[in-house]
């Protein structure tokens, strides 16, 4: 892992930036003043990036690469789009992370630690926290409803394990 400094790519960087869901609705004065107190990290191949069970209070926006996010040894999902956001869970109470992330390939994240926004001039301050905590619930909201749809593909197929077993059982029977 390593920090990105000036750059040839910064200004590449800068413009992924700009096209980020939560971010785009910032002028241009506003982003460089989150960029301000935020790090761009470029991470290799293998990287562990935040670990479960541990506190970050770091928000990452993948900008460029491919991450897996892992639960207790299980992948649970692949991230790949820029503008994809991870660490939220830990930002949201104040809680452990909930899974591991690791880079699958050379990727470039956007790190903002949190408690760095209250610091900012107050016009500022509440249109950033507001704006990344709506980004938090877009991302919550679409994950709940990822996970409601496998809970009831689980449930359907154990429904379906149930009767198939019920089945076997009197097909057996002298």
């Amino acid at each position: 892992m390593r920090s990105v400094g000036k750059t040839n790519n910064s200004a590449d960087i800068f413009e992924k930036i700009k096209t980020l869901p939560a971010l785009e609705s910032f002028d241009e004065n506003d982003l460089k003043e989150l960029l301000r107190i935020s790090k761009i990290v470029r991470y290799k191949p293998g990287d562990l990036i935040v670990q479960e069970s541990f506190y970050d209070g770091w928000i990452y926006y993948l900008i460029s690469g491919r991450l897996r996010i892992v639960k207790k040894g299980s992948e649970l999902a692949l991230l790949q789009r820029t503008g994809d956001v991870f660490g939220e869970m830990g930002n949201m109470g104040s809680s452990e992370l909930s899974a591991s992330v690791y880079a699958l390939d050379e990727s470039t994240c956007l790190k903002i630690d949190i408690s760095n926004v209250d610091g900012l001039p107050s016009e500022n301050r509440f249109v950033f926290r507001y704006v990344i905590f709506r980004g938090f619930a877009e991302v919550l909201a679409k994950r709940l409803r990822i996970t409601t749809e496998k809970y009831l593909r689980a449930r359907e197929e154990i429904e379906r394990l149930k009767t198939n077993t019920q089945s076997d059982k009197i097909d057996r029977m002298p």
